[in-house]
């Protein structure tokens, strides 16, 4: 009998384990080209001015990889969103530049505009059936044509420095200290809640040493994070509003009904339907949300520029979808997560940062971002291969 519970006890830890090891592949990758970088570079890459630009350079990128994330995983796509990026950005710059509207005012604008344009693409997919990939394809092309007339297709510049802040702003030094020590509060709040709520449930809870270990380096991740950003002008303000919506959807994916719905519905949409989901309902408010944060990413990256340019947000719903694939959302609906986007987001900026270090040509570049890209997705096919086999 005792044997039997030692096994069962075995089989447990090996799966938390196997878990945590598939959990952090893209980490361990990240560092080693991060590794690689630096070694290249002659320990350039790691500077805190370099990390600064990189963690800026992202920062549009892992927006909109946050709603990328949620749509894939309903089973869906958004080919609109490099478009609305640049769409939005040239209705704040018109806003703020033209018609000197306050820069909090035309933040709110937009972003509602953004949910407005989420609504219309929502409806379309949602309750008239039309697939997303026709509805965000046509979205693209339409946003992109009314970027062009509304700005004659001239660059808009002249924005005002509250507007410019929000793109190339710090967080004081002595507030990033204090995300740092929120941020580390915060998750461990939230895995003590986990296990308890798992235990009270009854359901298999992950060895203490295993949550220990993820709070040490949790913990020593962020304060390392705080400490180089600190050492150059303070945490950039883009990437304080990355972490304060991944937090956001995070919860949202993993805490809330809605969330627990999006994952049925792109797992297996008629069990979610038989199971009374109102999968229109569910569908509409995902577009919704993608677009808003489409909007939020066209301020940030008009803020950075400080102008609204006609081929602003070109080719950036590929590196959206690229980022949530590469972060471990399966194309196939159903799996992923906010934080893999985020980490696949910070994969692909570091190397085009890297590679840009190192005066690598533009096409290997490309080259490399889509070989890594193939190998991403044809990981999850063989891993789910595996499973299905298993």
């Amino acid at each position: 009998m005792s044997t039997n519970t030692e096994l069962v006890q075995n089989k447990q830890k090996v799966k938390w384990i196997a878990f945590d090891l598939r959990a952090y592949t893209m980490i361990a990758a990240l560092v080693l080209i991060w590794i690689l970088f630096t070694f290249l570079s002659g320990g350039s890459f790691i500077e805190p001015r370099n990390l600064s630009n990189l963690f800026n350079q992202m920062s549009v990128t892992s927006v909109l990889a946050v709603g990328m994330v949620l749509i894939i995983v309903a089973g869906h796509i958004d080919l609109s969103v490099g478009s609305l990026v640049g769409l939005t950005g040239g209705v704040a710059a018109i806003l703020n530049s033209t018609y000197d509207w306050n820069a909090i005012v035309v933040f709110a604008v937009t972003i509602a505009f953004g949910a407005l344009v989420g609504l219309w693409q929502g409806w379309w997919v949602a309750y008239r059936a039309v697939p997303a990939f026709i509805v965000t394809l046509g979205g693209m092309l339409i946003f992109r044509g009314v970027l062009l007339g509304i700005s004659d297709s001239r660059t808009i510049s002249g924005l005002s420095d509250g507007f410019k802040t929000v793109g190339t702003g710090y967080v004081p030094q002595e507030w990033g200290i204090v995300v740092g020590v929120l941020a580390v509060v915060v998750f461990t709040l939230l895995l003590v809640l986990k296990r308890v709520s798992r235990k009270k449930f009854g359901f298999d809870i992950e060895p203490m040493v295993l949550s220990l270990l993820k709070i040490v380096l949790v913990s020593i991740i962020v304060f390392t994070f705080v400490l180089a950003m600190n050492d150059y002008k303070g945490i950039p303000i883009p990437i304080f509003v990355v972490i304060f919506l991944a937090i956001i959807f995070t919860f949202i994916a993993k805490n809330t009904v809605y969330g627990r719905q999006i994952y049925a519905i792109g797992g297996n949409p008629e069990a979610a339907r038989l199971s009374g989901i109102n999968i229109k309902r569910r569908t509409l408010m995902l577009f919704v949300l993608g677009n808003t944060l489409a909007a939020i990413a066209g301020i940030l990256l008009t803020a950075r520029v400080g102008s609204a340019t006609v081929n602003a947000g070109t080719m950036y719903e590929l590196d959206a979808i690229a980022a949530a694939v590469i972060g471990g959302t399966s194309l196939l609906g159903g799996a992923g997560t906010i934080s893999g986007a985020i980490i696949g987001a910070l994969v692909m900026a570091s190397l085009d940062n890297g590679m840009s270090l190192m005066s690598v040509e533009t096409f290997w570049q490309y080259i490399v971002k889509g070989g890594i890209l193939i190998l991403a997705v044809w990981m999850d096919i063989y891993s789910r291969q595996r499973k299905n086999k298993g």
